[in-house]
């Protein structure tokens, strides 16, 4: 006769077993329903520059290692037209939606990307993007001095971050998506 701490422990394990066949079903089950929604190839977003403006800033806090140089920083009003509501299923707890911005660095083997804003969208009812006239969410700077007035190109990023299982990456090109940073004043 087993002990009864044995049929407890047993009890988990079998518990703990099924419980994880039936997440990695999840995973499975939901990943199919993204594939047969074809989220890899969403309609591009359409992103419009409205204005850019340079500026020099002195502080740490904006990218500049010596105060007394400062650092070139950017400032971007642009409209987004996105629909990432297709990323949703029941089993997403929520999508993270980021656009960047790539350009050449200063050697030819080297490409920079920026983050320009982002957004945790948790509801597919907000799924939607549709700004007009935002502002850049985050300080805009190289790790040289300037952006010496290079062009860049613009894409919408998504995680999906599921309740079970691995996170899913993708991202949208961007229509009218480029970028030329202004010359600093």
């Amino acid at each position: 006769m087993h002990t009864s701490i044995q049929r407890i422990q047993q009890t988990f394990s079998q518990a703990s077993t099924v419980l994880s066949i039936i997440a990695a079903i999840v995973f499975v089950v939901s990943y199919i329903q993204l594939v047969v929604a074809n989220v890899w190839s969403l309609p591009e977003a359409n992103f419009n520059l409205r204005g850019s403006k340079a500026a020099r800033r002195f502080s740490r806090q904006y990218g500049a290692n010596d105060p007394k140089k400062g650092k070139e920083n950017v400032a971007l009003k642009f409209d987004l037209d996105a629909d990432l509501s297709p990323l949703f299923n029941w089993n997403t707890k929520l999508v993270f939606a980021y656009l960047t911005a790539t350009y050449d660095g200063k050697r030819d083997d080297i490409v920079n990307e920026i983050t320009i804003w982002d957004q945790i969208i948790t509801d597919k009812d907000d799924s939607h993007i549709k700004l007009k006239g935002a502002n850049s969410k985050y300080s805009l700077y190289d790790v040289e001095e300037s952006f010496r007035n290079r062009n860049a190109t613009v894409k919408l990023h998504w995680n999906i971050q599921p309740h079970v299982g691995a996170k899913i990456y993708g991202s949208l090109d961007a229509t009218k998506g480029s970028i030329k940073f202004p010359q600093l004043v």
